[in-house]
């Protein structure tokens, strides 16, 4: 529908250039606090930290943004908090300074997606493609980190630079996050309604919580990907491609995404969040061998943990939650679906990493999903 398609124009931009930052943020923030001197247990802390105040700020801000209406101020306001804490972060490398540094970074970072994802997900409705839309960023990221792995202007070798990189891709993600509307419609450009009461109870039932389990699980398998994946190229395989390897994992996930929805009406969420538990084990399995050939392929599985895994996660939660309680539920599954079990990653991973090295890194983190897979199966047979 053309009133449609325009509604889906106005969000573009600002996730094209929202998730700009990600490319400087996901391959190196791990790089950033292991320049400033901290062990691999301590980078592990910090991450976790990072992850627990990426966990905060999505559910204050969100119920904010739910309880007014109003996306586009709390988005513009993340960009803003975002440049104000990374620069003390990479500049004082003291432990009580760097916490509080990486916290209120990452308030401010992980809250800018759920919020976007909320504004998105009404405007379109249920019938609308987000996959689709949600590929516009994944392709924005992979420019980035290509541009990150060849420039020779402030290569993001160490903290300042790669803080120099966030700091600016947060500053012009202020402009298309200024265009968004100031209301957000549902269906046909009506503002949303406010739902029954009683409708929000079908949120805590038996099949969400198996659900939201499953996503819990595949997003702790995937933990050493996202917090020590490049600090293994650097350090162990002395291999210089960490920009490209995020890239091709970015790309691989991309025509994933394009044709999620299409996946997810003929064989729904859950189904598909089983196959991305399957690719995890299997990634961590290509990780623990270190040729160049099993980590490009392990790469390459990013197309199933994550291309399918996160089109599939939302639409399975906002198939849950109703309109007025969307940023809730976005908060909900980035927060405690993803940012918790990645907390725990992250003080697990450290620990496992400084003790036993990075093949029992990989190892370990193939339970959870295999766990994921087990539940999937039990509930399947229980349908």
């Amino acid at each position: 529908m053309p009133h449609q398609n325009k509604r889906r124009g106005n969000f573009v931009p600002a996730y094209i250039f929202s998730f700009m930052i990600y490319g400087a943020v996901t391959p190196y923030l791990p790089l950033l606090v292991r320049d400033l001197g901290y062990s691999p247990f301590f980078v592990g802390v910090m991450l976790a930290v990072f992850e627990a105040a990426g966990m905060a700020g999505p559910f204050v801000l969100g119920y904010f943004a739910d309880k007014w209406g109003t996306y586009r101020f709390f988005i513009t306001a993340t960009f803003i908090l975002s440049v104000a804490a990374i620069f003390p972060l990479a500049l004082f490398a003291r432990p009580v300074i760097s916490v509080i540094a990486v916290t209120v970074f990452a308030f401010a970072f992980r809250s800018t997606t759920p919020l976007l994802d909320a504004v998105t997900t009404i405007a379109i409705g249920k019938t609308g493609n987000y996959g689709k839309i949600r590929a516009t960023g994944s392709i924005s990221y992979i420019v980035l980190v290509m541009v990150l792995q060849f420039t020779t202007i402030a290569r993001p070798v160490n903290a300042v630079n790669i803080a120099f990189w966030i700091a600016l891709t947060s500053i012009v993600s202020i402009v298309p996050a200024l265009l968004l509307p100031r209301t957000v419609d549902q269906g046909e450009g009506r503002r949303y309604p406010k739902s029954p009461v009683k409708k929000s109870a079908r949120i805590w039932t038996m099949p969400f919580l198996f659900g939201f389990l499953l996503i819990f699980l595949c997003r702790l398998g995937l933990s050493p990907v996202y917090s020590f994946f490049s600090l293994y190229l650097t350090e162990a395989l002395r291999w210089n491609a960490v920009g490209a390897l995020n890239a091709l994992a970015a790309a691989s996930e991309v025509p994933f995404m394009f044709i999620s929805a299409r996946l997810i009406r003929r064989f729904g969420p859950l189904p598909l969040l089983a196959v991305s538990a399957a690719a995890i084990a299997l990634r961590m399995v290509l990780y623990v061998f270190p040729f160049k050939g099993a980590i490009i392929a392990g790469q390459c599985l990013h197309s199933l943990c994550f291309g399918i895994f996160h089109p599939s996660a939302v639409m399975f939660i906002i198939g849950s939650v109703p309109p007025e309680k969307r940023a809730l539920g976005m908060s909900l599954y980035l927060s405690l679906g993803t940012g918790l079990p990645a907390l725990l990653g992250n003080l697990l991973g450290g620990f496992i990493l400084e003790t036993s090295g990075y093949t029992a890194l990989f190892v370990s983190f193939t339970v959870p999903s295999l766990a994921a897979l087990v539940i999937f199966a039990i509930m399947h047979k229980n349908k």
